[in-house]
């Protein structure tokens, strides 16, 4: 994590605290200056070593934050956060995980009734102490209690957006130590799954000790779990950090094996057996010719088969045939190498033994992002630095799509349609003050209500270029509610992409749970396509939608939501969040040109 995440952590955490006790106004303050020193470019510890008027030229961080920023690199702490979470000792991060329980509810709920923790707030709501409590009633004590093991077991698991920021600087440092000969990640990570259990790294190496110690040295480690001889766990930005080394002529069928999953193992592992092959961490092996049950399973680091077939003690396992490189492993069992994200055991090794794995789209064939905001809704920044900043990106063309007024939207984000109008002009403005190499068209994210209509009128939509549909309230529905609804927006005349479409959070919310099939169909019928949100928080559509939506013919749109310039390097998770769904480039609105965007557009 750098400093600049850090220190928006804290200001996050400020603004939640003085929410809770009841400030307003201060917590909008906090929050948009946290998220302004994260995008800023220059280190914030640089900037506060030069005085309070340095921190301050950040934009929307006024003077009162900027001095507590300076406070904060001077003493460690900030006096006045300090004084809050000790006037409410709350989990904040634990009980606002309970979809519902926002920081005014901590806070009224730990005045009236001392709840600091899940634990307690589940024994509140058990005995019917949160009914009582001002402001409250039978039903939010009821949904509360529902939410809590949904809260309880997202806490078990981090997510994708927060521990790969983490898996790529460990991959960074240890690449940078001469005994590295190979690393890389493995397990859920490596295959993108939207939540990890934890970091799984594999290293190539014949020094073993001081590996181990350089992990146990880094600088992000918060805690040392173990270490080993050729293992060791830390915790770094809360999650765990598990290392293992190997011989470089393991690393590959090692890589294969810990990267996943288990029933993709099963299945290649099961094709090895009809080859008079044995497939194991340690490498693949010709057991054609031994006689008996081979021992290579039960060999360890420094105990490996040896490539002349036989082990540390000298019994006889079979002939090395692969295990240096993933890639050898499967082309020694006649196999195409399978991308980690297909690695489910949902078709890809036939695929991949006939030659038929798709060519997965990849981030480098996007030409554009459908789906971003700017401050003249929710977002931070600017039409013309949004602009500016995909083309930063290399991006041929950029879609604003600011939050239309509507269900679900709250405050006074979202523009009624004569706004949209008004904004109209003012991306035109930008259109030409700013970068000539982007090609900008104007959207909107208009809302779906709970029947399915579309919360913006025709007229309005019909003058937009683009128009992504999304669902933002009502996420309680039942699934044949929330179908007959998605069905009815993706069908309008004027709906080009349908946003997000279960309004899940990651680990917060489930969102609504619509047949995913009916929902592709229809899409695909009335060519409208299916978004794959790269926000890490949301990464919706899911891959066994994106896989629904690939075979059933509509097409896949990739976009951030940027509400910031540094939001849209977040697309890497929605491309790989496609490449779990078996999309290919050719699957992809957005990788289309400007032209053949129009076209689907005008189609």
């Amino acid at each position: 994590m750098s400093r600049n995440d850090e220190v928006a952590a804290l200001l996050e955490e400020f603004a939640d605290l003085l929410e809770a006790t009841g400030v307003e106004y201060k917590p909008t303050a906090y929050r948009r200056a946290a998220e302004n020193v994260r995008e800023h470019t220059a280190p914030i510890e640089n900037l506060a070593g030069e005085g309070e008027e340095a921190v301050a030229e950040i934009d929307r961080v006024g003077d009162a934050i900027a001095s507590k920023v300076v406070e904060y690199f001077e003493t460690g702490e900030i006096e006045e956060l300090a004084a809050l979470r000790e006037e409410l000792p709350a989990d904040m991060a634990g009980l606002t995980a309970v979809e519902g329980v926002g920081p005014k509810t901590v806070g009224s709920l730990y005045e009236a009734l001392g709840v600091t923790t899940l634990d307690e707030l589940e024994a509140a709501a058990e005995a019917g102490e949160i009914r009582e409590v001002s402001g409250f009633g039978a039903k939010t004590e009821e949904n509360i209690l529902d939410n809590i093991p949904f809260a309880r077991e997202a806490r078990k698991r981090t997510r994708l957006g927060d521990a790969r920021p983490v898996a790529d600087a460990a991959l960074s440092y240890l690449a940078d130590l001469d005994a590295v000969e190979s690393v890389e990640v493995c397990g859920s990570i490596r295959r993108w799954k939207d939540t990890i259990g934890d970091i799984d790294l594999l290293v190539a190496s014949d020094a073993r000790e001081p590996i181990v110690e350089s992990l146990t040295d880094w600088s992000e480690a918060d805690a040392t779990i173990e270490a080993g001889t050729g293992k060791a766990s830390v915790r770094a930005s809360g999650t765990r950090v598990d290392l293992r080394i190997v011989d470089a002529e393991e690393f590959g069928a090692a890589l294969q094996y810990f990267t996943g999953s288990r029933a993709h193992n099963v299945a290649v592992r099961n094709r090895a057996i009809d080859r008079g092959l044995k497939l194991n961490e340690y490498g693949l092996f010709d057991i054609s010719d031994v006689d008996g049950e081979s021992d290579v399973d039960d060999a360890g680091s420094g105990d490996a088969a040896a490539d002349d077939g036989t082990d540390a003690d000298g019994q006889r396992v079979g002939e090395r045939v692969a295990g240096e490189t993933e890639a050898g492993v499967y082309e020694a069992l006649d196999m195409d190498p399978v991308p980690p994200e297909l690695r489910e055991d949902d078709g890809e090794v036939a695929a991949a033994a006939a030659g038929e794995l798709p060519e997965l789209v990849e981030t480098g064939d996007l030409r554009g992002d459908l789906h971003t905001h700017t401050d003249w809704s929710d977002g931070g920044f600017s039409i013309a630095e949004m602009i500016d900043a995909a083309a930063d990106r290399g991006y041929d063309y950029h879609v604003v799509t600011d939050h239309a007024a509507g269900p679900g939207i709250f405050g006074n984000t979202g523009l009624d349609e004569a706004e949209i109008a008004e904004q109209a002009e003012a991306v035109a403005d930008a259109a030409e003050s700013v970068r000539a190499d982007v090609e900008v068209f104007h959207g909107i994210e208009a809302n779906i209500d709970a029947e399915g209509a579309i919360t913006t009128d025709d007229a309005t939509l019909a003058d937009l270029d683009l128009v992504v549909a999304s669902p933002h309230s009502a996420l309680g529905q039942d699934g044949e509610a929330a179908t007959e609804r998605l069905v009815r927006a993706v069908e309008h005349p004027h709906v080009d992409v349908l946003g997000h479409p279960t309004g899940r959070l990651i680990n917060s919310r489930p969102g609504i749970a619509p047949d995913v099939e009916a929902v592709v169909a229809a899409a695909a019928d009335a060519g409208t396509a299916i978004e794959v949100n790269a926000n890490p928080a949301r990464l919706d559509a899911d891959g066994d939608t994106v896989r629904a939506a690939v075979d059933a013919g509509a097409p896949i749109a990739v976009n951030t939501d940027a509400h910031t310039p540094r939001e849209l390097d977040n697309v890497r998770y929605g491309v790989h969040t496609a490449r779990r769904g078996w999309a290919e480039t050719g699957d992809t609105l957005n990788a289309r040109s400007a032209d053949g965007l129009r076209e689907f557009l005008d189609g």
